[in-house]
């Protein structure tokens, strides 16, 4: 009977403002081969102006590099963008940067799979 894989969904940003530069909490995820990141925009004041979200990867969760993956800044309020990632080494994050005088709420979860 094949095994049933294991799996687990983090909240990395739950409502925090963005402004200007910006990063999630990292999450520890170097058990999963795999993982998919969603963003759904909250709030918005501004124009994102096609601001994207880059996917970081870290050894220790304290220093990062970027992974490559960018996903866009969702534009509408309710909208969702996502992002699938692998080789991911052990720590996860994302960040980005909104124009001046815009800021934004999202709810960014990764979802991980063994």
């Amino acid at each position: 009977m094949p095994k049933l894989a294991e799996s687990t969904t983090a909240v990395l940003v739950r409502g925090d403002a963005w402004q200007a530069a910006f990063a999630s909490e990292p999450y520890e995820a170097g058990w999963a081969r795999e993982a998919v990141i969603f963003v759904r925009l909250l709030k918005l004041e501004g124009d994102p102006g096609g601001a994207e979200l880059g996917v970081d990867i870290s050894a220790d969760g304290m220093h990062w590099a970027e992974e490559g993956t960018r996903l866009r800044v969702p534009a509408q309020v309710g909208e969702v963008a996502a992002a699938k990632v692998a080789h991911f080494g052990n720590w996860l994050r994302v960040s980005g940067r909104l124009p001046e005088g815009t800021t934004a709420q999202a709810l960014v979860t990764v979802h991980l799979k063994a």
